[in-house]
């Protein structure tokens, strides 16, 4: 049973990228291997995405905390005991405690499969999550990228990823981020949950902000781009 998401130099899917999109291959070249842990506890990933919603990673982390604290783990069966003033305490706002409740309802009646949902296409998937009061298409799309492990999700409304691709592609800041991201990712079928983790690393290290190009990048770490 696979732990981690892996985007290794070595694989087919990262293969692809690099000789389908050359812009993308210098962001591939400079960063390497990526890994990142699967999100195995389904139901546990789902809570943790509703409470850090428009918090920052560092709030949504404290929280998440007191409410593990709480419960003694995030659970069904805890969460389902937990009041909503036990839970307003840790910071968690009342509308996303009617979210957690919702979910955990739907799971406990088995009105939501989880652990059945490997079996179901992407929009299938998105269609059952956003039955849950609180997840919505942004939510579901972190689920079938980190959770199910999907290699073909692109999230179009991210932030991020628009903010990324705009810098790779030096798009002008008028530049509509969606529609953008859009058009660059045809170059990246079917693997765009792989394009998706090498923009977000841009992001995460801070690449976006301290280099104007994609190209500067290269000539500070003295990099010569080489064929995949």
């Amino acid at each position: 049973m696979k732990i981690k998401i892996e985007a290794n130099l070595k694989n087919e899917d990262v293969q692809f990228l690099w000789k389908a999109d050359k812009v993308m291959g210098k962001l591939i070249q400079i960063i390497g291997n990526i890994e990142i842990p699967i999100k195995g506890n389904r139901y546990e990933s789902l809570v943790k995405s509703i409470i850090g919603q428009q918090l920052s990673v560092k709030a949504a982390g404290t929280i998440i905390g007191r409410v593990e604290a709480l419960c003694n783990g995030i659970t069904p069966q805890s969460i389902d005991n937990a009041s909503i003033d036990e839970l307003r305490a840790t910071g968690i706002s009342r509308s996303k405690i009617n979210y957690m409740k919702d979910l955990t309802e739907k799971f406990l009646s088995n009105q939501l499969k989880l652990d059945q949902l490997d079996r179901f296409s992407n929009d299938e998937v998105i269609t059952e999550l956003t039955k849950v009061k609180g997840i919505g298409q942004w939510t579901a799309e972190m689920f079938l990228i980190f959770s199910l492990v999907r290699n073909d999700v692109l999230s179009l409304g991210d932030v991020g990823l628009q903010r990324a691709c705009k810098w790779l592609y030096q798009a002008d800041k008028e530049t509509n981020g969606k529609d953008f991201l859009e058009q660059k990712a045809e170059k990246w079928k079917p693997y765009y949950s792989i394009a998706s983790l090498y923009l977000w690393e841009a992001v995460n290290r801070d690449y976006v902000i301290k280099y104007k190009t994609i190209d500067d990048l290269f000539s500070e770490k003295e990099i010569h781009m080489e064929e995949a």
